[in-house]
């Protein structure tokens, strides 16, 4: 498969400083949050804003570079900035407090807000486009 190797090294430096940024904003809403799956909640929806804004304005860049800038932007920082699987723990730990409401609101609220952030990137990258 050619370019994979290179590919791998895109996504593996835009993932980089996409999990340190991560890092650093949850364990700064920690404190201020009542729980921390709150804190990866709002680190998932700005994830989700930013991708679809993204996402919309590499639609200009010339067809040559699209792949490589998706690569290092979309999925290396953006995808390592957001994280399913401290998502996915966290709505394992609310079920075993037995607080399956929580976790049933975690789960839908993450799922409609980040696909309303998604679109409202998208569209905000759209308008600035036209």
């Amino acid at each position: 498969m050619a370019g994979s190797g290179s590919d791998a090294l895109l996504v593996g430096v835009g993932a980089v400083p996409g999990a340190w940024l991560r890092l650093i904003l949850v364990n700064r809403w920690s404190p201020i949050v009542p729980k921390k799956h709150w804190g990866t909640f709002a680190v998932n929806v700005i994830a989700c804003f930013a991708l679809g804004l993204v996402l919309s304005l590499i639609e200009a860049v010339p067809q040559d570079a699209k792949a490589p800038l998706a690569l290092l932007i979309a999925v290396g920082f953006f995808g390592s900035l957001s994280t399913f699987s401290t998502f996915v723990l966290e709505l394992l730990a609310e079920l075993q407090a037995r607080r399956p409401a929580t976790a049933t609101l975690l789960a839908l609220a993450s799922i409609v807000v980040g696909l309303m952030a998604a679109a409202a990137g998208y569209g905000l990258g759209y308008l600035n486009d036209a």
